[in-house]
């Protein structure tokens, strides 16, 4: 019986993965010019949250050391999508929230993606991806418990 589950484990993680990168190129393809699926997730994250997050909260959010996510915060940071400013209570920790040019910017992406996501769902059916988000939100809640 092992021998099974571990080849349904082998096929899920190879599918996952090549999955993945498959997006991520393609997707990457239609972001604009010097924009990075990095930044567009922490641009996005920031434009739902609809408010300020440390960097130390996008670092775990995004599964990053702290180090990482201070790389892509100074990039946007430069291209002016964010704003970084000390905490007014703790001058240890910075503040960071997205600008208007940030949003902009996301927006300009998320009209970029959307028509690439929207003809992979037609090209899978909807239905068939509703009835897949469910077993890929329970697959990252028992990843993210690990």
């Amino acid at each position: 019986m092992t021998g099974r589950r571990d080849d349904l484990a082998t096929a899920l993680f190879s599918e996952l993965l090549i999955a993945d990168q498959m997006a991520r190129n393609r997707l990457s393809r239609v972001l604009p010019r010097g924009m990075e699926l990095s930044h567009f997730g922490v641009l996005n994250l920031l434009a739902r949250a609809q408010g300020e997050r440390t960097p130390a909260q996008l670092a775990r959010a995004f599964h990053v050391t702290r180090g990482a996510m201070s790389n892509t915060l100074a990039k946007l940071e430069w291209a002016g999508y964010v704003h970084i400013r000390p905490d007014w209570d703790d001058a240890r920790r910075k503040c960071v929230a997205i600008s208007p040019a940030g949003l902009r910017a996301r927006d300009e992406a998320i009209g970029a993606l959307v028509p690439l996501i929207g003809q992979t769902v037609d090209t899978v059916g909807a239905e068939r991806v509703r009835h897949t988000l469910p077993v890929l939100r329970a697959l990252r809640a028992a990843l993210e418990a690990d």
